[in-house]
């Protein structure tokens, strides 16, 4: 175990060197999130009655969903792994006295948390400046916040877990970049990145809130405005931890198969 933290703790530090890369998208992702909130302006102000979350409640929920995109979204994703099974060189990971799957997962928890660690502090305490109905709210008590944080380090295994899964599927083709962009579109959409769960219809809503892409960001995001809360809560994050267990079997089922039959690609 010892030395899946040390993999864990390298890649945390490296992430930490990518400061201009990390204002870079501090920027972005601030004005990506404004432009977001004035365009749901416009809905609410049509008919303000005809929607599922409070508009403060909403913006709380985009701030959050921009400072922590590396965290919790597919966007997130180390080119470095798809880079090394497309070139060959995963044939010296393959060497190492170690099991893959637990090194890579460590390593792409590590990264996204580092690298999401640098950009969400500025962006929420910016959110927080700015006035009411559109910038970041307080969570409503100090328990939703605790619960907010678990929720959270939860749909980063999550997506950590989904992410193995690519990669192990990248094992099959000559190029990751279909399987990315496939990966990208779906968990976008299903995880409420681009539309949130609760403007959908109430059955399609209920369906895909018990796909595994609810528990990345549907989840911890709404715990934090206050949407999920009571005996709702404790149900979604129990959803959260058996994805996150089926996903990380999955993923080393996968693995197992894989390198039966792999075939190292570059020379």
């Amino acid at each position: 175990m010892k030395k899946y933290i040390a993999f864990f703790r390298m890649r945390f530090a490296m992430g930490l060197q990518y400061r201009a890369a990390a204002l870079g998208g501090l920027v972005c992702q601030f004005f990506w999130g404004a432009m977001a909130i004035l365009a749901f302006q416009a809905f609410y102000e049509s008919d303000p009655g005809a929607f599922p979350m409070e508009f403060h409640a909403l913006s709380s929920y985009i701030w959050l969903q921009q400072a922590l995109l590396i965290m919790i979204t597919f966007n997130g994703m180390d080119n470095e792994f798809l880079n090394v099974i497309q070139n060959g060189n995963v044939a010296y990971e393959l060497c190492r006295p170690v099991s893959l799957y637990p090194m890579w997962y460590a390593r792409t928890a590590a990264s996204r948390v580092s690298a999401g660690g640098l950009r969400c502090g500025p962006t929420l305490l910016v959110a927080l400046l700015i006035p009411a109905p559109f910038g970041l709210m307080p969570p409503p008590s100090l328990s939703t916040f605790l619960w907010f944080l678990l929720s959270l380090a939860l749909a980063v295994g999550v997506v950590a877990a989904m992410t193995m899964i690519v990669l192990m599927i990248t094992f099959h083709t000559i190029s990751p970049r279909g399987v990315r962009l496939i990966a990208i579109g779906v968990t976008d959409f299903f995880a409420g990145a681009i539309i949130p769960l609760p403007f959908f219809p109430q059955g399609i809503r209920q369906v895909m809130e018990l796909l595994p892409f609810s528990a990345i960001q549907n989840v911890p995001l709404r715990i934090y405005t206050g949407d999920i809360c009571g005996p709702e809560l404790g149900y979604h994050m129990l959803l959260q931890v058996f994805w996150l267990a089926a996903l990380i079997a999955l993923g080393k089922l996968l693995e197992w198969k894989e390198l039966k039959n792999v075939v190292i690609q570059g020379g």
